[in-house]
């Protein structure tokens, strides 16, 4: 079988893929469409343990009620339950989803919307039955077919998205400059140690701080960024900073956080121009 013919197949297949995903996705039976979505509420928060694993989160004790039995639920985030909560105090609202009928096999969301579609993997698909052309027609006639092929779309993509990522950042700059600054405490610093498979072992450190907002909330979460020695950092004193609407939107350095965003948006900017002028490379070398 020649370079078309594994086309040919290659396209079948994964386009089968991508058509029954969309077609499930349109009769609402994905998983992510018939997952019951309901607001949890934060009951209890749990105090993190000095050098304990950072990759369960931090333990909290939430409630729920299951909308079709009117049945209240209270459960804890032991174990896989979903994202890890790195933000928690008394009173706050979470996303709680499950299958249908099944509230105890329930998992954690940091987001209350309703969710997606369910259409990650067919797009997924979609575009490895695009890809299959391109890298064919780049095999068959040069090089220049795969930077218009896959340059030209990446270039278009983020063109389109750059206003919106620009919005973001404005937006972002606006938080900062309007966020509260109260004291706050690194209670614990929590440690995870990896090993890969040429047996070279690195440590993350994850140090968590507690404050309370001006309106009386005590906050505890993971503060991954901002500390020079995190190492160190237990019973230190810290200014926090936080948006007042969502604590668990918080930064040590306000200046060093604003220069970050803005180097960020230069990297965007600079990526859709590479890619950009890589798709015209490879028109004008066609």
């Amino acid at each position: 079988m020649g370079w078309h013919g594994y086309l040919v197949l290659w396209c079948g297949v994964f386009g089968t893929l991508a058509l029954v995903g969309y077609g499930r996705s349109l009769a609402g039976m994905t998983p992510a469409q018939r997952a019951v979505r309901v607001t949890g509420r934060i009951e209890r928060v749990g105090e993190p343990r000095h050098g304990s694993s950072p990759r369960e989160g931090i333990a909290v004790v939430v409630s729920f009620q299951d909308p079709s039995s009117g049945q209240e639920f209270t459960v804890t985030n032991d174990g896989e339950r979903g994202e890890r909560i790195s933000a928690a105090w008394t009173g706050r609202e979470i996303g709680v989803h499950y299958p249908r009928g099944r509230p105890h096999a329930f998992r954690f969301t940091s987001d209350l919307s309703e969710g997606g579609r369910g259409l990650g993997w067919p797009t997924f698909a979609v575009f490895l039955v695009y890809a299959g052309p391109v890298v064919v027609a780049a095999i068959d006639w040069g090089w220049p077919w795969a930077l218009l092929g896959f340059c030209g779309p990446w270039a278009l993509s983020g063109l389109y998205h750059l206003p919106g990522n620009v919005r973001d950042r404005n937006r972002r700059l606006d938080t900062l400059a309007a966020m509260a600054a109260v004291p706050g405490r690194v209670v614990a610093v929590l440690k995870s140690v990896s090993t890969d498979d040429d047996g070279y072992t690195s440590t993350h450190l994850v140090p968590v701080v507690t404050f309370t907002t001006l309106d009386g909330r005590a906050v505890t979460a993971y503060c991954e960024s901002g500390l020079p020695d995190p190492a160190g950092s237990q019973g230190l004193d810290v200014t926090i900073h936080y948006a007042c609407d969502d604590p668990a939107v918080f930064v040590l350095d306000v200046e060093a956080e604003r220069r970050s965003w803005k180097r960020d948006m230069a990297v965007n900017v600079v990526g859709v121009l590479v890619v950009a002028a890589a798709a015209v490379v490879g028109v004008v070398a066609l």
